[in-house]
């Protein structure tokens, strides 16, 4: 497999991840192309502050794929906190009918399932996250 490497002062690194965060209880949020938009734009600048390049984001109704490019330096429990924070009182701020189809006002399921894309060519990956919620 051929990288497309990225460099630093004293490192050169290719470190890609795919992240998929869950609705709690996997509640139907993300029904209305409004939310989405909504959700995509503010990962987008979330991941903008932390010096994370996003390559592709696809929604079902409970769940979120997120693939993406970083630097060895990125915390990455403190970025994936500040995506769900942000986005949960966002969504939950603009999108007040949102609250109904939750339960008990929580947004995100406490876990997430993260992985580095080293197992499958980046391709493969980003054609996968981009099927995500296709319906047939």
């Amino acid at each position: 497999m051929k990288y497309k490497l990225d460099r630093g002062a004293h490192s050169v690194y290719a470190l890609y991840y795919h992240l998929i965060l869950v609705i709690k209880y996997r509640r139907k949020v993300f029904t209305d192309d409004r939310i989405i938009d909504f959700l995509k734009q503010k990962i987008h600048e979330i991941s903008e502050t932390h010096e994370v390049e996003i390559l592709a984001i696809e929604t079902d109704q409970d769940h979120v794929h997120i693939l993406f490019k970083a630097k060895p330096t990125l915390n990455i429990p403190k970025y994936i906190n500040a995506l769900k924070t942000i986005t949960s009182r966002e969504i939950r701020r603009n999108f007040p009918e949102v609250k109904e189809r939750l339960w008990r006002n929580a947004f995100w399921s406490p876990s997430y399932f993260l992985a580095t894309s080293g197992q499958v060519t980046l391709d493969v990956l980003k054609a996968y996250v981009e099927s995500q919620g296709e319906k047939e």
